[in-house]
């Protein structure tokens, strides 16, 4: 539907609102049994009196829910803000329903507590944020795996981080700097292309940044029609999950694969609840990929395992490169069912030297959940160029912007907050901004001196260099940001240690081993006999219930005073 009325993009009214015609169209969606309505003007992020007009005209007739994008996403770009707005009303009945029939179910069992939801940014919001905002929960899930990650980073002092998550369907990298996860304010979803950039629907919330692509431990391998091999993005899942589960699955997944590398112990995986078939997986792995290949079942698993951890390497040295980072510089942190059987191979082929597997990393994301802060992202669009830096202008929208995100914290504690200040910032005539840190205290004139070179330092740490020698070349603030979040303790810190007391194994296996291309015959130790200073040289497989972690030829592995795994290259000293 569309309707007379127009905001300038000053934020003043160009023409009236047709009250007249609301009234028409709210017929005309009552008379469609529509579940919910977005509303989305042009402008409205600079005025939003249109569109709260609208949805006050609108409610008077319909008992459904009514997004705005005014409030959903109040930034610049129409395309993303309309995309924003439209998938947040798409989900917001479902998502009210369910979250209703959860506290219900909670109270049923004797969970009288308040329930919260974490967000995309890695925040814990009330449920009825959740219910009214629920677009802001897509891809809550990895968030918590990165909120994992930042908190190992913080307890180990590492500023410099690489989490690489690997459960069933995908495997995600994400860059953590000063334990802070990388954010963004836009990402895509319902692309056309799985992992494929530039062919989904823009969505325009803060996110975690973070890179994936389509390789979990249920990702199904196939060859493609040049003879090369292809994991995901189909995946056998749980159910009835790879062939080496006996549900009924024939095709070979990643970890069949890993299976048949000798990486899992068919008889106690997951804690010897599941029995594998490693023949079913030899068998999947042969007919489809093997025969197809001239391999036999060994080196077509290989092939496999080799282009998981290639794709997964390449999409992690580009995401570096984007944000201006090398990647071996890191520490990687590894947590996922999957991700402990691959996270060597990966540090090997990255050139990253060490690599921590901690405690719980089977369920890593559900930790973060755990570990998150009560936070809230609260974020304006307002052009403002520092050649007519208006002091007082941006303090009257920074104070907005703080009592709203402070609120929504406030619903879920009474903590101290901390609050970090934001500008999209850019050059004139450029398509896309970069974030500049700004400080917590109100502004003055003579101010834009000072945002000019942080924008020149930001600018010169993301692209190598600032713009110099260009007279009159602007600089302009979009869009204008405000994260609260409140205050937890900080973990307790540990030294990471090598490791002095030399590991024993009570039995062996034989996995094969990527750095050489054999078969070696690997110890196999329960991680729950080992304790802080054993260390361990591969080649070695170390089992627990939720996962195993694989120590390749060229690494060794050290427990650490929390139980942390230290896989740290031979010859490296921490």
């Amino acid at each position: 539907y569309t309707v007379k009325g127009r905001i300038g993009a000053d934020g003043k009214e160009l023409q009236p609102l047709d009250e007249a015609a609301l009234d028409e169209i709210a017929d005309s969606i009552a008379a469609g049994g529509f579940g919910a309505v977005a509303i989305g003007f042009i402008h409205s992020y600079m005025n939003p009196v249109h569109e709260q007009r609208a949805r006050a005209i609108l409610a008077r007739k319909l008992d459904i829910p009514i997004s705005i994008s005014a409030e959903v996403s109040p930034q610049m770009r129409e395309f993303e803000r309309f995309n924003t707005v439209c998938a947040n009303a798409y989900v917001r009945p479902q998502m009210a329903d369910y979250l209703v029939r959860l506290q219900v179910r909670l109270k049923e069992m004797g969970a009288n507590c308040p329930v919260f939801m974490i967000h995309s940014g890695g925040g814990l919001i009330s449920v009825e944020t959740a219910s009214e905002f629920p677009v802001r929960l897509v891809e809550s899930g990895p968030a918590g795996g990165a909120i994992f990650a930042a908190d190992v980073a913080r307890r180990f002092d590492l500023d410099s981080v690489v989490s690489y998550d690997m459960g069933g369907t995908t495997a995600k990298i994400c860059l953590i700097e000063d334990y802070s996860p990388r954010t963004a304010r836009t990402f895509e979803v319902a692309r056309t292309y799985r992992f494929c950039k530039g062919s989904g629907m823009p969505i325009s919330i803060p996110v975690i940044e973070m890179i994936e692509i389509g390789a979990g431990g249920g990702s199904i391998a196939w060859v493609d029609a040049m003879g090369r091999i292809q994991t995901g993005p189909e995946s056998a899942g749980s159910e009835p999950g790879p062939a080496c589960y006996g549900r009924g699955g024939s095709r070979p997944a990643i970890t069949d694969a890993d299976l048949v590398l000798g990486k899992l112990d068919p008889d106690n995986f997951a804690g010897g609840a599941i029995r594998l078939d490693t023949q079913a997986s030899e068998q999947a792995i042969t007919r489809d990929v093997g025969t197809r290949l001239s391999l036999n079942s060994v080196s077509a698993a290989f092939g496999i395992c080799e282009v998981v951890d290639e794709n997964m390497a390449n999409a992690a040295r580009v995401h570096a490169v984007e944000n201006g980072k090398n990647i071996s510089d890191n520490v990687m942190i590894a947590f996922g069912g999957a991700a402990p059987l691959h996270a060597a191979r990966l540090c090997e082929k990255l050139g990253v030297e060490q690599c921590l597997v901690p405690q719980g990393a089977g369920v890593g994301s559900a930790i973060g959940f755990l570990k998150a802060p009560f936070g809230y992202e609260a974020l304006a669009s307002k052009l403002m160029r520092l050649s007519r830096f208006d002091a007082c202008e941006v303090n009257a929208l920074l104070d907005g912007l703080k009592t709203t995100a402070e609120s929504f914290v406030r619903a879920g504690t009474n903590n101290a907050i901390t609050r970090e200040i934001t500008a999209f910032m850019r050059y004139a005539g450029q398509g896309w901004e970069i974030p500049v840190p700004l400080p917590d205290r109100a502004f003055k004139p003579g101010d834009e001196v000072s945002l000019k070179d942080a924008f020149r330092d930001n600018y010169a740490r993301f692209f190598g260099r600032a713009i110099d020698g260009l007279d009159g070349l602007e600089i302009e603030i979009v869009t204008w940001s405000v994260k609260a979040q409140d205050v937890r303790p900080a973990p307790a810190r540990h030294e990471i240690t090598m490791g002095t007391r030399t590991v024993a194994a009570s039995q062996t296996r034989e996995v094969f081993d990527p750095a050489t291309g054999t078969v070696q015959v690997s110890a196999i130790i329960e991680r729950a006999d080992l304790s802080p200073g054993d260390r361990i040289s591969g080649p070695a497989v170390i089992v627990e219930r939720e996962t195993s972690t694989v120590v390749t030829t060229l690494f060794d592995a050290a427990l650490q005073s929390d139980g942390s795994i230290l896989l740290i290259r031979k010859g490296v000293q921490a």
